[in-house]
């Protein structure tokens, strides 16, 4: 073995007990992804509509929760705090996060359904999406702001996963907590209103997202000068924008890092958004900066984007001298 060769093994078993001894604190928007795969063969006699002949069934975390099993698959320790209902689906959810080696507390609300989205697959393309959601009671939040504080001692970043389903009433006060204690907060944004995400160390919206926030743009120039007043506005320490095709973009306060995307073939891009702020956050809890972070974050969306559905990118994935070990 070369010494450039014995170098980089080296820093990647040093980086792989970093990993391990990383802590991360996810909260947000948990919900089960169901997949119902089968085959296509004729169209229904009722409606101009494809019968799919289900065969098989498969069951992932989803949104806050596909967040905290990107971040375990990293070896980190992973606590997710959530609301759930009283059903099936919740208990299936508590099933495959222990399978993934998360902590989860997830606070059951016998109000609400757990969210599900229900993918139907034939032929190797979806043909319907069916949503099942409800919003959670302010009961069962504010219990969960009482258990944020006491896991927030225990952790190195905060991710707050926003999928708009109510179970992030409190984000305000959640980054001011975490801020006092000087744990950085990761947020993945949703909506039009990113007050509530005021003082956050870094905000990841993807293209779509940041355009509904500061409009379009037409040109580098014009997106970094909408997107610095956004971040100083308010009080944001950076803002990084995923951009699909075009890669990412950090803006940190008299900066701007662009990082060109990975992907060899995007099979699929659900879910990508969560494995970029679960890794960065990893990184960072690791002692890695944030451009680092940054660039290895997006070459894990180029791994995720090639598998089918919320997918997470192994160790050694991410860093093949692991797999040579």
């Amino acid at each position: 073995m070369n010494i450039r060769r014995q170098n980089k093994s080296s820093t990647a078993s040093r980086l792989a007990l970093q990993l391990r001894d990383a802590r991360v604190l996810v909260v947000g928007d948990v919900m089960l992804d169901r997949y119902w795969f089968g085959e296509v063969n004729r169209i229904s006699p009722e409606a101009p509509v494809p019968v799919v002949k289900v065969d098989r069934v498969e069951e992932r975390p989803g949104g806050a929760a596909n967040v905290a099993r990107n971040a375990a698959a990293l070896s980190a320790k992973v606590s997710l705090l959530s609301v759930v209902g009283r059903d099936e689906a919740g208990l299936c959810l508590r099933r495959l996060l222990k399978r993934d080696r998360v902590a989860a507390s997830l606070h059951e609300d016998r109000s609400v359904t757990t969210t599900v989205k229900l993918r139907v697959i034939g032929r190797q393309q979806q043909l319907l999406r069916a949503d099942f959601e409800t919003v959670p009671s302010h009961e069962v939040l504010a219990t969960k702001l009482q258990d944020f504080q006491r896991l927030l001692k225990h952790c190195d970043v905060v991710i707050l996963s926003d999928y708009g389903k109510g179970g992030l009433a409190h984000i305000a006060r959640m980054i001011a907590l975490a801020r006092r204690h000087d744990k950085p907060v990761l947020v993945d944004p949703k909506g039009e209103d990113y007050s509530r995400y005021r003082g956050a160390t870094l905000v990841t919206p993807n293209r779509a997202e940041l355009r509904a926030v500061i409009g379009s743009w037409s040109s580098e120039a014009a997106l970094t000068a909408k997107t610095q007043i956004l971040r100083q506005r308010l009080g944001l320490g950076a803002v990084l924008v995923t951009r699909s095709e075009e890669g990412m973009t950090l803006f940190r306060r008299g900066s701007r890092l662009h990082v060109p995307a990975q992907a060899r073939e995007v099979y699929d891009v659900s879910g990508a958004g969560d494995t970029v702020i679960a890794v960065i956050a990893v990184m960072l809890a690791a002692g890695q900066d944030m451009e680092s972070a940054v660039r290895i974050a997006n070459r894990a969306a180029g791994i995720v984007v090639g598998k089918f559905g919320t997918a997470v990118a192994q160790p050694d994935e991410l860093f093949p001298p692991l797999r040579k070990e």
